[in-house]
C-alpha cells in the first residue's frame, strides 16, 4: 500500500468541504477521484501533497515516496526553452554522462592500481547511468512531446511565451519523465487532442507507479482505472472497476437503498396504523397486542434516508420550426493562414436529425471551419449554402458571445426580452443557478458556470441547427450525461466538435475527420470509427507484406470529400505511405536497439579489461565508433518522424 486515508476533514470558515474521505491505493494501482464540480476533489489532492492540512482524520504515505502533482493550471515562470525545461529533469544523467566523458579522455594518463581504481569508478558511474536510461533518456523526452502533442518547431519556444495549457502540458511531461511513485493529475487531459490523449492513456497503463486522476473524460477512465473514489455529500465511497461500472453500480445502489427505505417507510407506517386501530378498541387484549408491537418497532433499525444527489442542471431542447431536409452543404473548402494551409478540399452534407461529430488534431482547423460557416471567417475557397428554415444555435467553447461586463439574470433577460421575471428564475434554476446567484457577473463564472449559461441560451433560442464547439468542456460528468440525453431526444440536427470520446460515442451517428487533405467520413459512432480506422491499417498492412511495390501511394486527381468511395480510396493511399513510413522507422529502432546492447558489452568487457591497457583502449576505440553510429542512427529517427 502506498497511500491510506481515513476520515479526512476539511473545512474553510463554516463552509464543510470534505467530512468522511476513507480510501487507499496499493502500489501500481490506477485510480480516479470523481464528483461534481466543487465537491472538494482538488481540495483532496491538495491535502495529499502537502499543500493544505486536513482539520481531522489520519494520512499514511508510504515512507521515502516521492509524488508528482499536476494541477490544473499550473504555472511555470522560467526562460527555458520547452526542450531545456523538459531536459532538466535529467539533471544527475547528464552530470554523470559529462564524467564519463571526462574520465574516458583522460583514462591513458593511468596505470597500474590509479589506473584499476579509475576503473572501477568508471564502472559504479557506467551503472549508475545505465540504470537510469542513460542511452534512451533524450529519446524518451523527444518521444513525451511528441505524444503530447509538440511539434519540433515549437521545442525552442520560450515557456514565458506559452499560454497556461500549453504550460501545463510541459509540466505534465516533466512529470512523466521524472517517474515519481505517485502521480497525482487534476484533469490531465484539459488541453490535450484525442491523439494526445490516447498516448497518455498507453502511457499511464504501462506506468510503473501509482496514478491517482481527476477527470471528467469517462472515456479516459474507463481504459485506465481500476478504481473509482467517489466524494459526493462531502463523504467517499470507493468502488472497484472502471467508470462505467461504477456509474452502473451507482445507479443500481441508489435504486436499492432507495427501494429499501420506501419499504421500511411502508412498513413502519402499516405497523403505526395497526397500533392506533388496536389502541382504539380500549380492552386490555388489543392493549397488550399494540405494546406488543410498539416494543417491535422500536427495536426495528431504522433506515437512513438516501441523501439527495447534488443539483444537476435540467435540459430540454426543442427546435420551434422544422427545417427543411438539407440543412447544410460544404463544398470545396480551404483556408490558409500567414501561407499555413488549414485545410482544404472540405466537402459534406448535413442532413434533418442528424448528429455529427467533428473530430481532428489540435491546430487542424475545426473551430475555424465553424466560424467559416458562421460567416465569422472568409473562406479561400469553396461553397456554403443553408437549406430552408434553418435556424442556427451556436455554443462557443471560448464563451466569447457572454457579455463579460453583465449578470447572469441581464444575459437571458437582455437576449429574450420577452420573458418574465420569474420565466428567467425558473430557467436558471434549471441550470443550477438560484436565489442570488442569478445577479452572479459573468465575468466572476467558472468555466463550467459560463458552459451552463450557454446552455441556457441555447435552450430558449428553439434553434433547429444547434452548432457546438467543445460543449462538454468544463461540464461535469453528470451535467455531461444530462446533455448527452438532450441531444439524443432532440428533434433539430446537430453539428458539433468535441474530443470527448464518451460524449461522441453516446450521440454521433456520423463523423466527420478533419485533416489538411480534407474530411474523411464514418457513418457511426466513435467506436465505429476506431473499428473502420484499424480495419484499413490491417488491409494497408496485409497489402503491404503481401506485394510493397503497391503501397506506392498515387498522386490522385481532386474529388469531392463527401464522396465515401473517394475517401477511402484516399485513405488507402495515406495509410500505405504511413505503413512503408512505419517499417523503416522499426528497422532503425531495431539497430538503435542493436547498437545499445553494444555500447553496453563494450562498457562491461573495458571494466574487465581494467588492468589491461592497451586491450581496454581498443575497446573504447570500438566503443567510441559505436557512439558515433548510435548518433548517426537517431538523426535518421528524427529526421523520419519530422517527415
Amino acid at each position: 500500500m502506498i497511500l491510506a486515508a481515513r476520515q479526512l476533514q476539511k473545512s474553510y470558515g463554516i463552509d464543510v468541504i470534505l467530512e468522511k474521505i476513507t480510501f487507499h491505493l496499493e502500489e501500481r494501482e490506477k485510480a480516479a477521484v470523481v464528483g461534481v464540480n466543487g465537491a472538494g476533489k482538488t481540495t483532496l489532492f491538495r491535502i495529499l501533497t502537502g499543500e493544505a492540512s486536513p482539520d481531522g482524520g489520519e494520512l499514511f504515505l508510504k515512507k521515502d515516496v516521492s509524488v508528482g502533482y499536476l494541477a490544473q493550471n499550473q504555472k511555470i515562470e522560467s526562460d527555458r526553452t520547452i526542450y531545456e525545461e523538459m531536459l532538466s529533469v535529467f539533471g544527475k544523467i547528464m552530470e554523470t554522462e559529462s564524467k564519463l566523458r571526462e574520465m574516458e579522455n583522460e583514462m591513458g594518463k593511468y596505470e597500474g592500481q590509479e589506473l584499476s581504481d579509475k576503473m572501477a569508478e568508471y564502472a559504479a558511474l557506467q551503472l549508475f547511468f545505465e540504470q537510469n536510461d542513460g542511452y534512451g533518456y533524450q529519446s524518451r523526452l523527444r518521444g513525451v512531446l511528441k505524444g503530447l502533442g509538440f511539434s519540433e518547431k515549437d521545442w525552442n519556444r520560450p515557456m514565458n511565451q506559452l499560454s497556461g495549457g500549453q504550460k501545463t502540458r510541459v509540466w505534465l511531461g516533466r512529470l512523466l519523465l521524472s517517474k515519481p511513485d505517485l502521480l497525482l493529475l487534476d484533469e490531465p487531459t484539459n488541453h490535450l487532442d484525442i491523439a494526445s490523449i490516447e498516448w497518455l492513456e498507453d502511457f499511464l497503463r504501462s506506468y510503473s507507479g501509482a496514478v491517482l486522476i481527476i477527470s471528467h473524460d469517462r472515456y479516459f477512465l474507463d481504459r485506465i482505472v481500476t478504481k473509482v473514489i467517489e466524494i459526493e455529500n462531502k463523504k467517499s465511497s470507493v468502488f472497484n472497476g472502471n467508470y462505467t461500472f461504477y456509474s452502473q453500480q451507482k445507479e443500481i445502489l441508489r435504486e436499492s437503498q432507495q427501494k429499501a427505505y420506501d419499504l421500511q417507510q411502508k412498513e413502519i407506517k402499516r405497523q403505526e396504523d395497526v397500533i392506533r386501530t388496536l389502541r382504539a378498541y380500549n380492552r386490555e387484549k388489543f392493549i397488550k397486542r399494540a405494546e406488543s408491537r410498539e416494543k417491535a418497532l422500536d427495536k426495528m433499525e431504522r433506515l437512513d434516508r438516501p441523501e439527495a444527489l447534488p443539483d444537476q442542471m435540467r435540459l430540454t431542447l426543442t427546435p420551434q420550426i422544422i427545417s427543411g431536409s438539407d440543412v447544410l452543404h460544404a463544398e470545396n473548402l480551404s483556408k490558409t493562414y500567414n501561407g499555413h494551409k488549414v485545410f482544404q478540399n472540405v466537402f459534406f452534407d448535413i442532413k434533418r436529425g442528424d448528429k455529427v461529430a467533428v473530430i481532428g488534431p489540435n491546430g487542424a482547423g475545426k473551430s475555424t471551419l465553424f466560424k467559416m460557416l458562421l460567416k465569422e471567417v472568409s473562406s479561400d475557397s469553396g461553397l456554403i449554402r443553408f437549406g430552408t428554415n434553418v435556424h442556427v444555435g451556436y455554443y462557443d467553447q471560448e464563451q466569447q458571445k457572454l457579455d463579460e461586463s453583465k449578470s447572469i439574470f441581464d444575459e437571458i433577460a437582455d437576449t429574450y426580452p420577452a420573458l418574465t421575471s420569474g420565466q428567467i428564475r425558473n430557467v436558471l434554476a434549471a441550470f443550477v443557478f438560484t436565489n442570488d446567484d442569478v445577479f452572479k457577473p459573468i465575468s466572476a463564472l467558472s468555466g463550467g458556470e459560463k458552459g451552463r449559461v450557454s446552455l441556457a441560451k441555447i435552450m430558449l433560442s428553439k434553434a433547429n441547427l444547434l452548432m457546438l464547439d467543445e460543449p462538454t468542456n468544463h461540464l461535469d460528468m453528470f451535467s455531461k450525461e444530462v446533455l448527452e440525453d438532450a441531444i439524443n431526444c432532440y428533434e433539430g440536427t446537430v453539428f458539433y466538435i468535441s474530443h470527448d470520446r464518451y460524449f461522441i460515442n453516446r450521440t454521433a451517428e456520423k463523423i466527420l475527420e478533419l485533416t489538411r487533405a480534407g474530411v474523411v467520413q464514418y457513418a457511426g459512432n466513435y467506436d465505429y470509427y476506431l473499428e473502420k480506422k484499424a480495419e484499413r491499417e490491417r488491409n494497408e498492412a496485409e497489402k503491404l507484406r503481401e506485394n510493397p511495390q503497391t503501397a506506392q501511394p498515387l498522386k490522385a486527381a481532386p474529388q469531392p470529400a463527401s464522396d465515401t468511395k473517394n475517401d477511402w480510396l484516399r485513405q488507402k493511399e495515406q495509410q500505405a505511405a504511413e505503413r512503408k513510413l512505419a517499417n523503416k522507422i522499426a528497422r532503425i529502432e531495431s539497430e538503435i536497439e542493436e547498437t545499445e546492447a553494444a555500447i553496453a558489452k563494450a562498457d562491461a568487457d573495458m571494466a574487465a579489461a581494467s588492468s589491461d591497457y592497451t586491450k581496454a583502449q581498443e575497446i573504447f576505440e570500438q566503443k567510441t565508433a559505436l557512439e558515433e553510429k548510435l548518433e548517426t542512427l537517431y538523426a535518421s529517427w528524427e529526421e523520419l518522424h519530422e517527415g
